[in-house]
């Protein structure tokens, strides 16, 4: 079980915590904390729903995919945007780096925590559902994560507590 962990990639749904997760993973193991979205709103200089707006869904997919395979870090938590699995060359380079965590929610906990999806810049094709996208997204989540942590039943402390013991043991 040897993991690489001179990198932490958190992928999951909108709202399983990846942003809170990390930043308090990120304090307790001394690492710098990468929020994905924020370097492709400095990128564009627009906001993600505005790339989405603007550039289509294919148009801000690419955009994400290249923001993330050009990641050039070490020890650091990286929490790239939900959609990042669509982009095989960025997820190859985050696996490369370091060790992917998949944060795993059920989609009743992922319907309470989610707000607006346009607002928080959510990548739904038209006509596609909540459900749709859940189901659409978990398979290829379980594919790249070189670890899943079930959130069942957990705070988000018990969670962040739970990675940095598996990092701690495996440096």
């Amino acid at each position: 079980m040897g993991y690489n962990w001179d990198n932490i990639t958190l992928i999951g749904m909108p709202a399983s915590g990846k942003s809170t997760i990390g930043v308090l993973l990120a304090k307790r193991l001394g690492y710098k904390f990468i929020d994905c979205d924020i370097l492709i709103q400095e990128q564009e200089k627009r906001l993600l729903k505005e790339i989405i707006a603007e550039e289509g869904l294919d148009g801000f997919l690419a955009i994400e995919e290249q923001v993330n395979r050009d990641i050039q870090v070490k020890k650091a938590v990286i929490a790239p945007g939900g959609s990042v699995i669509y982009g095989p060359s960025a997820m190859e380079h985050l696996k490369e780096i370091g060790t992917v965590v998949y944060l795993k929610i059920s989609y009743e906990d992922l319907e309470r925590r989610l707000g607006n999806l346009k607002d928080r810049g959510v990548a739904l094709k038209d006509g596609m559902t909540l459900l749709d996208l859940y189901h659409e997204r978990v398979p290829i989540y379980e594919k790249y994560a070189d670890v899943t942590i079930d959130e069942t039943g957990k705070t988000s402390g018990q969670v962040v507590d739970e990675l940095r013991a598996m990092v701690e043991w495996g440096r």
